[in-house]
């Protein structure tokens, strides 16, 4: 089986670390990640408009060459796998971008109708691996460490097209937590927005989000927090203050548990 990957500009760039342990974390589960070739920034926030059909273009491409080989394509970052799931399930429902879409394809002789399965990597490990085959490969157990999920709210949200995870109660990452040997701690803000793309309209709205999330974690006993978004890592890293919690990114932690994390 392929295992399609689409790495986004952010874990090419900035966040290459998370990127490596995701990737020496699935080689070391038995499904490699294969990076498909030449594919351009997804955008980082869902178009709206139904009129803006170019923008989704990069999405549509990965996705068509996802489907030719080997039928899905695996994300790594939340953003990503928002704009890349949302504009997925626009080739299959919305009729007028289908039509302007394949419009553009048609210079490539590409024609693409949603037929591609988008997975993110947390349903990776969640729905291929599975979390008992994960806890027998984790070699350095977690134990005692007591760990909070930050979902955020783009890995959820919109959960009829995402479909994830219940996006007011979930557990895909506290099961992970759990099969690699920590304490998950579930807290009510794990699943609110964090500010972080109200950082250059007014530093204080995610400063403050940040301190109560981070404060309401700490609150119910966590010592660490991980996240599956690169903007909210960065976001709750730098407004981290001297709440005390770590902040990691969830291939670190698995790294780590499958003692991949120094892997080149």
């Amino acid at each position: 089986m392929v295992y399609n990957y689409f790495p986004g500009c952010t874990l090419k760039n900035k966040a290459k670390d998370l990127d490596k342990w995701g990737r020496n974390s699935a080689e070391a589960l038995g499904v490699p990640l294969t990076e498909i070739p030449d594919w351009q920034c997804c955008g980082g926030v869902y178009p709206m408009s139904k009129d803006e059909i170019a923008i989704r273009l990069a999405s549509i491409r990965a996705l068509a060459y996802a489907r030719d080989n080997g039928g899905t394509l695996v994300t790594l970052c939340s953003a990503c796998h928002n704009v890349i799931k949302q504009v997925n399930h626009d080739m299959q429902t919305d009729e007028n971008i289908i039509t302007k879409a394949n419009n553009y394809l048609a210079a490539d002789d590409t024609q693409y109708h949603g037929e591609t399965k988008v997975i993110h990597y947390l349903e990776l490990l969640r729905d291929v691996v599975g979390f008992d085959k994960v806890k027998a490969a984790v070699k350095n157990p977690l134990k005692g460490q007591k760990i909070g999920a930050y979902y955020g709210c783009l890995l959820l949200r919109p959960s009829d097209v995402l479909a994830m995870d219940n996006p007011e109660k979930p557990t895909i990452m506290e099961d992970l937590i759990s099969a690699l040997g920590a304490t998950p701690v579930v807290y009510a803000e794990r699943n609110e927005c964090c500010g972080g793309y109200l950082t250059l309209e007014d530093k204080k709205i995610p400063e403050n989000r940040v301190h109560m999330i981070l404060e309401n974690a700490k609150a119910q006993g966590a010592e660490t927090v991980i996240t599956a978004c690169p903007l909210c890592y960065y976001n709750l890293k730098k407004n981290v203050g001297d709440s005390g919690i770590t902040v990691k990114y969830f291939t670190e932690l698995l790294a780590e548990a499958l003692d991949v994390k120094e892997v080149n």
